[in-house]
């Protein structure tokens, strides 16, 4: 049989699967310009790179973004491609939108040049460094940050739309490795910033590894790794209940590793602390939208038939999570910790919406995600604007009397701290409004009262960095506040606007958050 006879018996034999290239656009984008932002690397010359990759990237997150829209006007959700490995449904749209709205506002932190003159980042080990860790040598930034965080960007589409375990856990290691590396690139404190690369590092290994072990226990249980058939099975079957069990506690755990629920939140505030700044803001919106996406579709649509197996087990975590954050975020005297234990504390928040396994609950949830990435962005990117000679003034009493050096960028500091407190006219509280909302409709008002008192706790963090700036004397050696580029600037503004938006007129992004449920 010769060579052509083979490959027309092979395709008669094997179906070449049916691929929406439509549907898909968003991603394949995003990942086309990552890989291309790796030959940039390769072949244009030094002095163009910074110009070439920010321009690559930025135009690539508009192109995926007008693709989503057109997808989006032209009906086309709620379709499974790629052999049922990706389902684009509403819920995967909104959360594409959302990554990618707030991909752009990273990228215009990433690219900045002129708080810290030829940029934030350096791609040199600790040993290069100066002495002290830092990196006081000629002002070339490295471009390497702009491909890395694509790559990043579209695991994280494909994290969130992943109709099968397998899928999500490759599109999981696509979203992280990426993300370990970026870590680990800050030009000033070095050894603090690899030594928050290493950790994150080490305890992503073992929260993937604990998401695989899990994957494949449900694989022995329901002979399948796709979410439907793990419903189906979860539904009726015969067999042990112990592979169920055990599989779905070890998924859950990788999943809420990655979304930074306590009690599963150790590496964050080290990593937050130690990577540059703009890639905080990157993990701390990006991630927590991706990762709690994922969390919706696998209880949804996976493991909703078995909801009385797990819901009292995440109602227990929802509480820990909360708890830990309010807590431990009253001792911290850095900011950058102080605003990860926030971001547990949100976690816990979130986690109370996707336990509702309720329409409500879910567009609730997308909301709060929405809401809270885009205050997020804006709160690093102020962070990244009080400085010293060393770097940035993270410790909280460098920051006060900042109101009198700096009345705008006090101004702005509080609201986006009133948008995480969950005070009237922001974000903030109509993402918590919607959500404990939806909670209550479904029965779980005990653990609405614990997220309400736990709000009102967490609310003195944020207004002590307020009197600081406010009501304090400013040190006579204190930090300045750098005038921002451009792209800061436009980071922080589109951050304040939509936090401000959602807060006033938040009917368009609901409206949009409810339009449909999972397909599988």
């Amino acid at each position: 049989m010769g060579a052509t006879q083979v490959a027309v018996h092979a395709q008669q034999q094997i179906p070449i699967p049916p691929i929406d290239y439509a549907a898909i656009t968003p991603v394949l984008v995003v990942l086309g310009a990552a890989c291309v932002g790796v030959l940039v690397e390769a072949f244009v010359p030094r002095r163009a790179r910074w110009t070439t990759q920010v321009a690559l990237s930025l135009l690539a997150l508009v192109a995926a973004g007008i693709a989503l829209g057109v997808h989006a006007r032209s009906g086309g959700t709620g379709v499974t491609t790629l052999s049922d490995a990706l389902a684009v449904d509403g819920p995967t749209l909104f959360l594409w939108g959302t990554l990618l709205g707030l991909g752009i506002a990273a990228i215009l932190l990433i690219a900045d040049r002129s708080v810290e003159p030829g940029g934030a980042f350096l791609a040199e080990t600790a040993a290069q460094a100066a002495d002290d860790g830092d990196h006081r040598g000629p002002a070339v930034m490295r471009t390497e940050v702009f491909p890395l965080a694509l790559f990043s960007l579209g695991g994280m589409m494909v994290f969130c739309a992943a109709n099968d375990l397998l899928t999500m856990f490759i599109a999981l290691e696509v979203l992280s490795l990426p993300l370990y590396l970026m870590c680990g690139l800050a030009k000033r404190r070095r050894l603090l910033s690899q030594e928050a690369a290493v950790k994150y590092f080490l305890l992503g290994a073992f929260a993937s590894a604990f998401f695989l072990y899990g994957l494949a226990l449900l694989y022995g249980y329901a002979g399948s790794v796709r979410l439907a058939d793990i419903a189906e099975a979860t539904a009726g079957s015969d067999r042990s209940d112990t592979l169920l069990f055990a599989g779905i506690g070890l998924l859950v755990v990788g999943l809420l590793f990655k979304a930074s629920v306590g009690p599963f939140h150790t590496w964050t505030p080290d990593v937050y602390q130690g990577a540059p700044t703009a890639v905080t803001g990157f993990m701390a919106a990006c991630t927590k939208v991706a990762a709690f996406g994922a969390i919706l579709r696998v209880l949804q649509v996976g493991l909703h038939t078995s909801s009385w197996e797990w819901r009292g087990v995440l109602w227990a975590v929802a509480i820990a999570s909360m708890v830990i954050g309010v807590v431990l975020g009253l001792t911290q005297s850095d900011i950058k910790r102080m605003i990860a234990y926030s971001s547990i504390a949100h976690a816990g928040f979130l986690l109370i919406g996707s336990i509702a396994l309720t329409e409500r609950g879910l567009s609730g949830t997308m909301f709060y995600l929405l809401a809270y990435g885009f205050t997020t962005v804006a709160v690093f990117g102020v962070i990244s604007l009080v400085r010293t000679a060393e770097g940035e003034a993270t410790h909280l009493s460098q920051w006060a009397g900042l109101a009198r050096r700096s009345p705008l960028l006090a101004a702005v500091f509080t609201f986006l701290l009133f948008a995480l407190a969950g005070i009237p006219l922001t974000s903030g509280f109509i993402g918590k409004f919607v959500v404990f909302e939806a909670a209550l409709a479904d029965g779980m008002a005990p653990l609405v009262v614990v997220a309400l008192v736990a709000s009102a706790v967490a609310a003195f963090f944020y207004l002590r960095v307020i009197v600081l700036m406010y009501f304090s004397e400013p040190a006579a050696d204190g930090p300045t506040v750098s005038v921002p580029g451009a792209f800061t600037t436009a980071a922080i503004t589109l951050g304040v606007v939509v936090t401000l938006l959602l807060g006033v007129l938040p009917t368009v992004a609901l409206d949009w958050a409810g339009v449909g449920g999972f397909v599988s």
